[in-house]
C-alpha cells in the first residue's frame, strides 16, 4: 500500500508520528512524507524509509496566491504518487490537502490537532478559515480529534459529516520518557516553561508570575526553552540578565531540563492536546497548565497537576503558590500520578493502533 502523508514541519512529523510511520514501513507499506525541507528531522526521516517530497508549506502566512500554490503541488504530488491513502496533518494540509484528494478522489485521513489563532478568534479571518475547512473536511473518510471541545466546534460548526475519532492528542512514548525519580529540593523550587515564545503560549502571564516572584524574593527558578517569535528577544534577554528568569532559547536536550525540574508551567491560549504536559507528565513531574481543552484533560486536578484561569497571571501565581505549600512528598506523588495517567490513558500505542485500523478500514 502506499501512504502519502502531509504535513507541515519535519520535527513535528518525526518526533510526534515516527512511531506510526515505522510501523507502515516494518508492515511493508510505501510510505511518502510531503513537507518543506530542512537538515535535521527530513535526513532521519528518509533513513527510516520514508520517500521525502519538498514542499514549501507557509504554516502562518495568509498569502491566497501562495496558498493556490500549496493547493496546485498537492495535486501534482497526488498525481505522481498515486497514494492509496492520504494521511493529512495541521491546518494547511487538512485544509487543502483534503481538497486535493476530493478533487482527485483519493481518500484520506485528517488530524485536527488543534484550532489555532486564526480559528479562535471571531472575526473575517475565522470565516474565512471555517469555510476553507468545510471544504476540505467535506469527502474525508475520517477526521482524528485531539480533544471533545474541538471536536464538539467542528460538529457545532456542520464542518464535520464523516466519521470521527477522539484520541489521546499525539499519545506519549513512554519508553523515550522513562520515569525519572524526583530531585531533591535543595535551596529553591525548580518551575520550568517548554515551548514557542509567543503569545499564545502564554508568555506573557509567565513573565508578569516571575516577575512577581523575584519581587517578593521567593525561593524559586523559572527555567525558559524554546525558540523566540515576534517581539519578546529583548524583553526575555533583560529579564534574564535581571536573574529574573534563566532563558536558554531553543534546546536539543530538553528532557534532561525536565529531570531538573520540579513542576512544568504551561498558561498556553489553545492546545490540540499538549504533547509538552504528556512528556513532563511521563516523566514524573507535575503540571500546572491553564484549565483549557488540550491541557486540562492531560492532568488530574490537585491529583497530578494543578490548573489556573487561560490569560489570568493572579490565578497563574496561586496555582505557584498552592504548589509551594505542598511537602516534597506530596510533589513527588504528584508526578507519579501524572506517570500512572499516561500510562493508562496516553500511550502512543493507542493512536497508532487507532489509525491502522482506519488505514486498513479504507484499504
Amino acid at each position: 500500500m502506499k501512504v502519502l502523508v502531509l504535513a507541515n514541519f519535519g520535527m513535528g512529523l518525526y518526533k510526534f508520528r515516527k512511531e506510526l510511520l515505522k510501523e507502515l514501513l516494518t508492515r511493508g507499506d510505501e510510505v511518502y512524507v510531503s513537507l518543506p525541507s530542512d537538515d535535521k528531522y527530513v535526513p532521519k526521516l528518509k533513513k527510516m524509509g520514508c520517500h521525502f517530497i519538498n514542499t514549501s508549506v507557509d504554516r502562518r502566512g495568509t498569502n491566497p496566491v501562495s496558498d493556490l500554490g500549496l493547493l496546485k503541488k498537492y495535486i501534482s504530488i497526488l498525481k505522481k504518487v498515486e497514494p492509496d491513502i492520504v494521511l493529512t496533518y495541521t491546518i494547511k494540509p487538512n485544509i487543502y490537502g483534503g481538497i486535493a484528494c476530493r478533487l482527485m478522489k483519493k481518500p484520506y485521513i485528517v488530524n485536527v490537532t488543534g484550532l489555532g489563532t486564526s480559528v479562535e478568534k471571531k472575526g473575517l479571518m475565522q470565516s474565512m478559515v471555517l469555510r476553507l475547512y468545510k471544504s476540505g473536511l467535506r469527502n474525508a473518510r475520517s477526521v482524528f480529534f485531539q480533544n471533545e471541545s474541538n471536536m464538539n466546534f467542528f460538529m457545532e460548526n456542520k464542518l464535520v459529516h464523516s466519521k470521527v475519532n477522539l484520541i489521546p492528542g499525539s499519545g506519549v512514548n513512554l519508553q523515550q520518557n522513562s520515569y525519572h525519580e524526583y530531585p531533591i529540593e535543595n535551596e529553591k523550587v525548580n518551575f520550568l516553561f517548554v515551548g514557542r515564545i509567543m503569545k499564545a503560549k502564554g508568555i506573557d502571564e509567565l513573565l508578569e508570575a516571575a516577575q512577581h516572584f523575584k519581587k517578593q524574593n521567593t525561593n524559586v527558578v523559572f527555567n525558559v526553552v524554546g525558540p523566540s517569535e515576534g517581539d519578546y528577544s529583548d524583553n526575555l534577554n533583560d529579564l534574564n540578565h535581571e536573574g529574573v528568569i534563566n532563558y536558554y532559547g531553543q534546546r536539543s536536550d530538553v528532557q534532561e531540563f525536565m529531570k531538573r525540574a520540579h513542576a512544568i508551567i504551561l498558561p498556553s491560549h489553545h492546545e490540540g492536546t499538549s504533547n509538552v504536559l504528556l512528556e513532563s507528565a511521563a516523566t514524573g513531574r507535575p503540571v500546572l497548565a491553564s484549565n483549557i481543552s488540550g491541557c486540562k484533560e492531560t492532568f488530574d486536578e490537585g491529583i497530578s497537576g494543578l490548573g489556573f484561569r487561560v490569560k489570568n497571571a493572579g490565578s497563574l501565581i496561586e496555582a505557584i503558590n498552592n504548589f509551594l505549600e505542598l511537602s516534597p512528598g506530596e510533589k513527588e506523588a504528584m508526578g507519579r500520578a501524572g506517570r500512572t495517567k499516561m500510562e493508562k490513558e496516553y500511550d502512543r500505542e493507542i493512536v497508532i493502533e487507532s489509525y491502522l485500523n482506519e488505514i486498513d478500514e479504507e484499504s
